[in-house]
Formats: C-alpha cells, structure tokens, sequence
C-alpha cells in the first residue's frame, strides 16, 4: 500500500488575536440618518420634544417663542409666540393636543397645539420656569422653577395640588414616572435628586449626584432613573433605597440633555463637547458617536429613531432624518430588447498580483520534527509570550489537540516552568485565551504534581500565584452569573410597552378665564 503525503499545517494563532474595529449592527443602523439639515432660530435652543402621534412634529423651546417643525419637510409648522419674555421646555402631551411651557414670567402655560390658544395660565412660582411635564394620568402639569420648588398643577381646575420645597438651589431637571401618576423626580443645582410622593407630600428618597443635574429621566420600569450632570451620568435602584447602579463618564464638558431610543434599549447623552453619544442600556457602554459643529444644548428623538433632532448653543437646530430604502426604477426595463446582437467592449487589464513568500517559524520547524519541548521553549520567550500571546496560545492548543502537551511539559527545565506559570497567571483573565489556559494548567497539574516539592522557591510561588489568580477568577465568574441574572430582570421590566392610556377629549377643553386676559400678540 502506498504511503500518502500530506502538506504539513501550520500553527493558527489568528484565531487569538485581537479582532480588529468592526461595524456593528449599531454604527450601521445610526448611520443611516441622513445629512444633517441645519435651521437657524433667535437665541440658543432651550428644548426640544416630539410629538408622540405622527407624523411627530416636534417643538423647539428658543428665545420667547415655541417653534413646531415638520419633521418631513423641515419647516415651520407652527409658531407659538405668546411670551412676555424668554420661554422654557415646552413639552407634548401623550397625544399631541397639549403643549405645557415655562417661561422667565415665572408662570406655565398651556397650549392648544391646533389653534395655539392659551387654555391655562398657572402662576404661583415666583421664579422663572425652566422644566415643565404632564403626569402619567395626563390630568395634571408639572412644573420645575429656580425659586427651588416643584409644583403639581390641576388642569381642569387651574389650581396647585402641591408643592415641594426640598432643594436648596435652582431646579433645572425632573421627570414624571411613568408607572404612577403620583411619583415626581426632580434634579437641582444643589447636585440632589428628590423623589417625591403627592399622596403623602414628602420626599421618599434623594440622592447626591455630585455635580449640578442637567437632566434626568425614568426607565420605561419605572424602578430605574437616570440622572446628568457635570461630566457623568449616573443610574439609581429606586426599589433597592437608592443604590448607584452605574456611572458612566464619557463627555469631557457637561452633560446637558438624556433621552431614551431604539425602543428604550438605548441611552442617549448630549453635552458641551459637541458629542452625541449612544450607549446599550444593559452594558451601558458607547455604541455609536455623533459629532456636531458646537455645543449641544437640547436633544429629541421621534419614536422608531427616525429623526433626530439637537439644538445647539449659537441657536441653531441640527435635524437629521433615517434614509428610506431607494427602489429600483423600472422605466428601463424590456429595452433590452432593442439591444444589437453582439455587443463589442474592450478587453480590461488583468492585475497580477505580488505573491508573498510565506515563511515558517520557529516553533513550526521544531513541531514539523516532533520536537515539542523545543517549541513550547521558543513561544515562553518573554518577548513571544509578551507581545504576540496568541502564538503561545495557539501551540498550546495545538498540543493538546495532539494530546503531547504533557511530553512538551515533561522536559522542560527550572526556568521554561517559572515562564509558563507566568504566562498563565498574566493571561488567565484573557476571554480569549482562558479557555485554553485552564486546559494547559490542568495538564501542568498532572504532570508536576508529584514533583512541586523539588522546584525551586521560587517556582513555588508562581505556583502558588497562579492558583490565587485562578480562584479569584472563579469569584468573578459567580459575580458575573449574578449580574447577568440582575440584568435580565432590568431588560424585562424596561420592555414594556409604553402605552398611551386613554385621555379625555381636549375638544372640550375651553381657555380658562385667567387665559382669556392674557392677551398677547402672536407674530
């Protein structure tokens, strides 16, 4: 019988190396906004909020006015001018009626969208507005001033239900709860976040964001809020009496807007630094990054992420919408048939390319020869072993593929062994190369169990390091079993839809009469 040859296969270390920058699916999918539209208004942009109902105006607070654009064509739909003086977050309702808007007047007032009527006038802050939001209930306003109070406002009645005066400095930042009509969160120049109850008016909880809060919001749980300020952004545990469940610090100047995306699996965070930065909720790290001309004051997302609207310092509003799949036209279909019969094209030059010469290592000539210990010797050279670490790794494995690893091991001397102990102990944690690590260190167990006596004091604390370093490994691996656990409770709380629960017709809304006096001039 004739003896067949086959071509001798090289160690493969591409496997272990570091894999180079990919495109994720995230890149890809917010790429897909389109070129930037840039409009310029009078005076920097306060705020901005869409409309959850399509076709999802969106109202940017700037100057003494509220302008809504039409996100398709990217005009001026509609202009609400009635302001005295500068107005502040002006916000939707959940079906796009309503708008409620703060003011340097140190009142709210509230919007009919259709007819730009002034429905309600509420006064009772004796400090200018800056944040104003409907409860989940949709029957009441809340409203955020700088003479440290929060106030909950009726709007059938126009009276005040209550008011909280726990902040020590102006409050900039709260949100609704989306879970209880009863629940309000608040942030203030004092670096505190205040949770408050209406049904027993007084704060349940408050936290110290250390730095002044720009921003904060709710998860769609209603467990979890999110507060900005400064450079950071921080997650709490509401149900868990407060506990940090992240600090994320990504800008270099500060934050000033967060909102939810992508079906509120995504955080998104704009800052002073001109970024836009998108992060995974469940890992919180960056997944994408969008740059802009200047300093970004206010941030809006529509709903299905398809536009993406941010004003910046100098007043202008940066709107960007998702590319539609272009179809294929199909004016020049069947002209084929018109086509001649032969069709003559010039020959297209061929490019030869440069073959490289591949070249064995050294560890592949020893293996070619069966000389195992040799090749285990040339990868735990201090410069293989430290900088190319998936060399090392792939003759390992390939010797435990061939089940000689123990007869490498055998033969190695006193001071290859310390160099294998150290390998093992600086790349145990390696996600790549642990897998292979625990296989090679059982194998090394075995072979000088008998015989740890004999080495040398030193080999026997490497020795002893290595088994520290892998017990503190199997520590991680329970905390991370029991984060993940953790993590998917939070990811399934954060999935539940957010549905709009039914609200009254504001058809039967009439303006109150303390708005019927305020007369202001719309232009």
């Amino acid at each position: 019988m004739a003896h067949i040859s086959y071509p001798f296969k090289k160690i493969n270390k591409s496997v272990f190396q570091k894999p180079a920058s990919v495109t994720t699916k995230d890149v890809i999918y917010w790429k897909k906004l389109g070129l930037p539209v840039l409009v310029k208004e009078f005076g920097a942009i306060d705020y901005i909020d869409f409309s959850p109902v399509e076709p999802h105006y969106f109202a940017a607070t700037c100057s003494v006015r509220i302008q809504i654009y039409d996100p398709i064509t990217k005009v001026v739909a509609k202009n609400i001018s009635k302001f005295k003086e500068g107005a502040y977050g002006g916000s939707f309702r959940n079906d796009g009626r309503l708008l409620v808007c703060g003011s340097e007047e140190a009142a709210v007032k509230l919007f009919d969208v259709q007819s730009k009527n002034v429905l309600r006038l509420f006064t009772g802050h004796t400090a200018p507005v800056h944040r104003t939001f409907f409860t989940k209930d949709q029957v009441k306003v809340l409203s955020f001033s700088d003479d440290k109070s929060v106030c909950l406002w009726d709007i059938a009645t126009e009276e005040k239900l209550a008011t909280f005066s726990e902040h020590t400095d102006y409050i900039r930042a709260g949100a609704a709860s989306p879970l209880s009509p009863d629940i309000i969160l608040s942030g203030g120049y004092d670096h505190a976040v205040k949770l408050y109850d209406c049904r027993c008016n007084e704060t349940i909880l408050s936290v110290n964001h250390g730095s002044p809060v720009e921003s904060t919001l709710f998860l769609p749980s209603g467990g979890i809020f999110v507060s900005a300020g400064g450079t950071e952004i921080k997650v709490w545990d509401l149900f868990n009496g407060g506990k940090l469940l992240a600090n994320i610090s990504q800008h270099h100047k500060t934050v000033t807007t967060i909102r939810l995306a992508s079906n509120n699996s995504r955080l998104v965070s704009a800052s002073l630094d001109r970024h836009v930065k998108i992060y995974d909720i469940s890992t919180f790290k960056v997944v994408h990054n969008i740059d802009f001309p200047n300093a970004v004051l206010s941030m809006g997302i529509s709903e299905n992420d398809d536009v993406l609207a941010v004003g910046m310092i100098d007043g202008v509003i940066s709107i960007r919408k998702r590319d539609q799949p272009v179809q294929a036209s199909n004016e020049n279909k069947g002209l084929f048939k018109f086509a001649p019969d032969h069709i003559l094209s010039s020959p297209v030059d061929t490019v030869v390319t440069k073959s490289k010469v591949k070249t064995e290592s050294e560890a592949d000539k020893h293996l070619r020869k069966m000389e195992f210990t040799q090749a285990l010797k040339i990868v735990l050279k201090p410069y293989v072993a430290t900088k190319f670490p998936e060399k090392t790794i792939a003759l390992l494995q390939e010797l435990l593929r061939r089940k000689v690893l123990h007869v490498a091991m055998d033969g190695l001397e006193e001071k290859s062994i310390g160099a294998l102990l150290r390998f093992f102990k600086k790349n145990l944690g390696e996600t790549r190369f642990c897998r292979t690590i625990i296989d090679a260190a059982n194998v090394f167990v075995d072979v000088f169990e008998s015989r740890i006596s004999l080495l040398t004091t030193q080999t026997k604390i490497l020795y002893k390091a290595m088994q520290e370093e892998l017990n503190g490994e199997i520590d991680v691996c329970k905390r991370v079993c029991e984060l993940e656990g953790a993590i998917g409770l939070l990811l399934s709380a954060a999935q539940i839809s957010n549905t709009v629960d039914s609200i009254e017709n504001t058809d039967a809304l009439a303006p109150s009469t303390k708005a019927q006096k305020e007369v202001i001039i719309d232009v």
